[in-house]
């Protein structure tokens, strides 16, 4: 194939993005396949809104003949970036690098509007918040205190949130109580394995489930015990960068990303384990991030490729010692980042169907994005409640009074889905866990 030679455009921004993308985005042959995978494109109904498309516009903005601001940066933000489009692609068309590409390229274009108000919370967020573990703790004790002294029932009777933003308002009521910061387990803390050691493991915090779900990370540490494991939390460890990726600051993902390789590498750990889908991903995909650094380029590899779902890890060394049995019907809402990048599927349904007295039935698009995608639902919240209300007429279809997820944003979106739907007396969302821990009598 003679490819158009290389722009002479002198904006920086297309000639990266030429350089990043142009390749992969002419690996796409327009089949359509991808079509019926993407939410946005079913959810919209326009090809601008579809993998196929959003390549397109990729392809012509690196080639200089249209502009990023104006014709580019709107098709990909409003994208979830959930990526299954990549599972039903017939020539395996790396969209996820296409994408990040597009969003890193948008956000260093000369034209890139810095002086939206969101925008610059989002920056500020992104740059001053979520790369520091103490920060994030101290905004989870907050929201704790703000929970324990019953502020957060006056704040949403006055619905005063609802007034500022829907958004927020809906998130702040899928928060789950956030255990005190005494129970909290320390980085630098070793956990021997009860019984003998199988397997030697370092534990991925992570920033929301650190601050925001410290009671599951408590529990994946218990669980990963019980089962053999010795439990390290390395010292030094920081955000795996995926919000910042996601984003288009990729120089300060690639920061992050170095800094979690040099606190884990450190330790002699058999396996890297995380609990949050969406974080596992990031991790996993070190190696891309950091593939043209020739100083960290094999570390991030290696890195990489001890990187592993908690779920995989229980399901190898199990069966978990259940105590308790479950009442009810339990469904599982698969994170897009775990089923299209981690590829794990099967790992959270066996563990789920091993509980006694489960009975488990699997929703219709289970496959499908939550539309959580990271800030997803704060940025472009209309968009979000459409895609997450189709999902909720098939969860509902299921008669389940506990829908199960392995990633953070997930777990707070079908909560949110649950309120929408009035259901909060009828249904719960739990993450794989909570409800494998409950099963153990872990509390």
């Amino acid at each position: 194939m003679n490819l158009p030679a290389k722009p002479n455009e002198p904006n920086a921004a297309v000639q990266n993005l030429y350089s990043d993308a142009y390749d992969w985005t002419n690996q796409c042959v327009k089949c359509g396949y991808c079509l019926p995978a993407c939410p946005t494109y079913e959810s919209m109904g326009v090809e601008s809104a579809s993998p196929r498309g959003r390549i397109n516009l990729v392809k012509m903005a690196a080639e200089g003949k249209i502009d990023f601001q104006k014709d580019l940066a709107e098709p990909i933000d409003l994208c979830l970036g959930c990526r299954a489009c990549e599972t039903a692609c017939p020539v395996g068309v790396p969209y996820g690098h296409i994408l990040e590409a597009a969003k890193e390229a948008i956000e260093n274009s000369p034209s890139a509007n810095q002086k939206n108000k969101m925008t610059r919370i989002k920056k500020l967020a992104l740059v001053h918040l979520f790369p520091y573990p103490k920060r994030m703790n101290r905004i989870g004790s907050a929201v704790q205190l703000y929970q324990k002294t019953g502020l957060s029932k006056l704040i949403r009777s006055s619905n005063v949130l609802q007034k500022v933003s829907p958004a927020l308002a809906h998130l702040e009521q899928a928060l789950p109580d956030i255990e005190t910061s005494s129970k909290r387990i320390r980085p630098g803390t070793i956990m021997p394995a009860i019984g003998e050691t199988k397997l030697k493991v370092a534990f991925f915090t992570g920033c929301i489930m650190d601050s925001m779900m410290s009671r599951i990370n408590r529990l994946s540490i218990e669980l990963l015990t019980i089962v053999g494991c010795e439990v390290i939390l390395p010292e030094n460890q920081n955000c795996c960068g995926a919000l910042h990726s996601h984003q288009g600051e990729t120089e300060q993902a690639k920061a992050l990303a170095k800094r979690n390789i040099q606190a884990f590498m450190q330790t002699d750990a058999d396996v890297i384990v995380n609990n949050a889908g969406g974080c596992g991903a990031s991790l996993l995909e070190y190696g891309h991030l950091l593939a043209e650094d020739h100083e960290w380029a094999a570390a991030a590899r290696a890195f990489s490729e001890k990187s592993k779902d908690i779920s995989q890890i229980l399901h190898q060394l199990g069966p978990l010692p259940f105590t308790e049995e479950w009442q009810g019907i339990v469904s599982y809402q698969d994170s897009c980042h775990l089923r299209n990048v981690q590829k794990v599927k099967k790992e959270p349904r066996l563990l789920l169907q091993s509980i006694p007295g489960v009975s488990y039935v699997e929703m219709e698009g289970f496959d499908r994005c939550c539309a959580s995608g990271g800030i997803y639902n704060l940025l472009h919240f209309n968009e979000s409640m459409k895609i997450l209300d189709e999902k909720m007429k098939n969860l509902k279809e299921t008669k389940a009074t506990t829908i199960v997820t392995v990633n953070p944003g997930c777990q707070m979106q079908m909560s949110i889905g649950i309120q929408r739907e009035g259901a909060a007396n009828q249904m719960k969302s739990l993450h794989l866990v909570e409800i494998l821990a409950k099963a153990c009598g872990l509390e």
